[in-house]
């Protein structure tokens, strides 16, 4: 029996953005909501997003409570869509290009890991045609980069938000310069102007900061290539640098004058033993861009689940599966390379050079994961977002071919953002203290990359958004338009929805005592190796000292802590840097390593099984143990207003207030991406799966890991 919503008779019209044109659209269209639920109602298609409307979309009763203002739950922008298939007679055919017959289903597969189930069976013919060829030909097929969404919008909608929100854009020299100031780099290193207009390379941004000793010439020779540029310097003057590299293929001259270029610029940096210098070539040293592309094909999978039977029949199988992806894999091999470059800048006083053909991919990770793991600014969220600004969006990552957001190619197609996503996440799962933003805000973060109405992710380099942006048939009314950028999350939530952006339970750095200022600071920069121990107060506060080496490895060389793999366990001397830090007590605005044993890496569960009702855990999960201690708080706070008011007779009116998490019974795992009311049917385990079972004796046992896996990861 099938449950059906009975065909919609009012009219119900799409919610259009500025600059959003109605493309195509299709009426009694069949959405599966569960296998035997689902409900009427119109499809249609956009120049920025696929959306379906039923009676629901109508009324805002019963919204959810994390509500994006742009992209709604039936909504998929054109540049989320991965990929689209048909059913014909009961069999799925990927979609591409022109059709010659329409299928009677159609079943669309997003990057953010939505699945959505359309029956086109009771649809007219000619809106069948039409919805289907449009769906598929605006989300699939190669677009120009004037016609994505991001112009239409750009030009058609008033920009009066403040898009700088405290995040540093490291759009002028100024902020460079500031940078250098805050992280005490300006000593060694300088803001160059070299590339105003663009002279030097397209590829590099207006402004950079590179070692003082490098003249502007070096910088001009080739076009930037064999420049060691700077990304940030650890408190004791080390500091971390990036270069891209020469083509590997070249004539012999060619590749000799290159050599003696890159001795001379290594022997002006490298002056033993004054400075001493590590290259790191992470083309050799980390998967290719190919091999993640790979992983993350098939780990993605996994989740791509519209059926309560598939995802029984992988549960039973659920290990094996994930571990023949190898993304976790990639995860661990990018974390520990993160913590050899951390032991190099901090117990070393060792400059690290990442190389790396572009520089702009693998070098971005790792420059940003390092600088998360040093530097306690950048766990904060405006630090956060400046970091992604400096290293990512100025730096020149390439996401309109990484993400393939034209559908160019798929040979340029690699998550590399979303590897570093998934890196920042196994920090902010072990250490929640140490963030002010929180996992949700990670995760609407990675939807952002498909939303076409911000800049931020939708270009390769500084260069091509100037150019875009100064173009004579862009401009508005009131002269050239702003992009908007991501960083203003009120264009997407309202503050009640905000609220999950902010970890209430980040530990604030104490500010310090204004006569003290002098010695806090240096004291600070002692402590940014060393968790403090409050039992045993040394006067040598230096961690990793010489004095200190011996007696290190005497008490702590057989502490257990292997590697995944024996075969590719680090070096005696990291590895006691790694065992040391982790016997310490941790100190939330100090160094930061994570743990990287086979079972500390989990999957994101958060992002990856919102979607999926049999996964959630009803009332569990860390949505609900995070709301029962937002209850304490909130209790708290209610009654140091009371006694404030007895005292003072003055009512305290800053009091954050998080009602929307109160009634934590009714919460689940999946919160608050969808709400646990809305999967009211748990679906019965399929016959086949129990036949199957039968004869094992381990069936309890499976189903208790099942269990386990999502509370660990949830």
């Amino acid at each position: 029996e099938i449950h059906i919503k009975e065909p919609i008779e009012k009219e119900v019209n799409p919610r259009l953005l500025p600059g959003e044109l109605l493309l195509c659209e299709a009426s009694t269209v069949y959405k599966y909501m569960q296998e035997d639920r689902g409900t009427y109602g119109k499809l249609v298609c956009t120049n920025f997003k696929i959306s379906f409307l039923d009676d629901d979309s109508a009324s805002d009763d019963n919204e959810p409570e994390f509500k994006n203002k742009i992209v709604g739950e039936n909504d998929i922008t054109l540049q989320c869509v991965d990929q689209i298939y048909g059913v014909y007679d009961e069999k799925k055919k990927l979609l591409t290009g022109q059709l010659r017959k329409y299928p009677e289903r159609l079943i669309i597969y997003c990057k953010d890991l939505r699945v959505f189930n359309f029956c086109l069976r009771y649809t007219k013919e000619e809106e069948v045609k039409r919805i289907v060829s449009g769906i598929v030909h605006h989300s699939q097929t190669p677009k120009l980069l004037k016609r994505l969404f991001l112009f239409s919008y750009a030009s058609a909608a008033p920009n009066n938000a403040d898009g700088r929100n405290q995040t540093v854009m490291f759009d002028t020299l100024e902020d460079w310069r500031d940078e250098l100031e805050r992280t005490r780099g300006n000593v060694k290193y300088k803001a160059v102007t070299t590339n105003e207009g663009y002279r030097v390379s397209e590829k590099l941004p207006l402004y950079f900061v590179v070692p003082i000793c490098i003249s502007e010439d070096s910088i001009l020779k080739y076009e930037g290539r064999g420049i060691p540029i700077w990304c940030w310097s650890c408190h004791n003057g080390a500091a971390l640098l990036k270069m891209s590299s020469f083509p590997k293929e070249q004539d012999d001259s060619t590749s000799q004058m290159q050599k003696a270029f890159l001795d001379g610029i290594y022997k002006t940096i490298s002056k033993p033993p004054y400075e001493l210098l590590k290259m790191d070539d992470l083309s050799s040293s980390l998967p290719s861009l190919q091999d993640i592309q790979t992983a993350y094909t098939r780990f993605k999978q996994l989740f791509l689940i519209d059926n309560s039977t598939d995802f029984w029949a992988t549960d039973v199988k659920w290990f094996s599966l994930l571990e023949s992806t190898n993304w976790l894999e990639i995860i661990r091999r990018v974390l520990k390379k993160a913590i050899e470059v951390a032991e190099c800048l901090e117990r070393q006083h060792t400059n690290v050079l990442l190389i790396e053909e572009s520089g702009t991919d693998l070098c971005c990770v790792i420059s940003s994961l390092v600088q998360v793991m040093m530097d306690s600014y950048s766990r904060t969220k405006s630090g956060f977002q400046s970091l992604i600004q400096k290293e990512w969006v100025i730096g020149g990552h390439g996401f309109l071919d990484r993400c393939n957001h034209l559908h160019k190619s798929e040979k340029e197609e690699a998550p590399v953002f979303l590897l570093l996503l998934n890196c920042v996440w196994q920090l902010v799962q072990q250490y929640p203290p140490a963030f002010e933003f929180t996992e949700t805000y990670l995760t609407v973060l990675s939807d952002s990359l498909y939303v076409p109405i911000f800049s931020t992710f939708f270009f390769n380099s500084q260069h091509q958004r100037d150019t875009s942006m100064s173009g004579e048939s862009l401009k508005t009314q009131s002269g050239p338009f702003r992009f908007l950028t991501v960083w203003d999350w009120s264009v997407q939530f309202d503050p009640k929805a905000l609220a999950f952006l902010n970890n209430p339970f980040y530990a604030e750095k104490p500010k310090p005592d204004k006569s003290q200022r002098k010695t806090a600071r240096f004291k600070h920069q002692r402590q940014l190796s060393l968790p403090l121990t409050q039992a045993k107060p040394s006067t040598k506060r230096g961690f990793f000292r010489e004095e200190t080496d011996h007696l290190i490895k005497n008490i702590l060389g057989k502490r257990i802590g292997k590697f995944i793999n024996s075969s590719d366990e680090p070096p005696n001397s990291l590895r006691e840097f790694y065992d040391s830090w982790h016997s310490k007590p941790v100190d939330y605005h100090g160094l930061l390593l994570p743990r990287i044993d086979g079972p500390e890496i989990k999957v994101w569960a958060q992002r990856y099984l919102r979607w999926i009702p049999e996964a959630q855990l009803h009332g569990g999960g860390t949505i609900a143990t995070a709301a029962k201690i937002l209850d304490l708080m909130e209790e708290v706070q209610s009654l140091q207003v009371k006694m404030d008011e007895e005292h003072s007779q003055a009512v305290s009116g800053d009091v954050h207030s998080v009602t929307m998490m109160r009634n934590s019974a009714r919460l689940s795992s999946l919160f608050p991406f969808a709400l646990l009311q809305r999967q009211s049917v748990k679906p019965a385990l399929p016959t086949s799966t129990w036949k199957d079972l039968e004869d094992e004796d381990d069936l309890v046992k499976r189903d208790d890991e099942f269990v386990d896996l999502s509370g660990d990861m949830s």
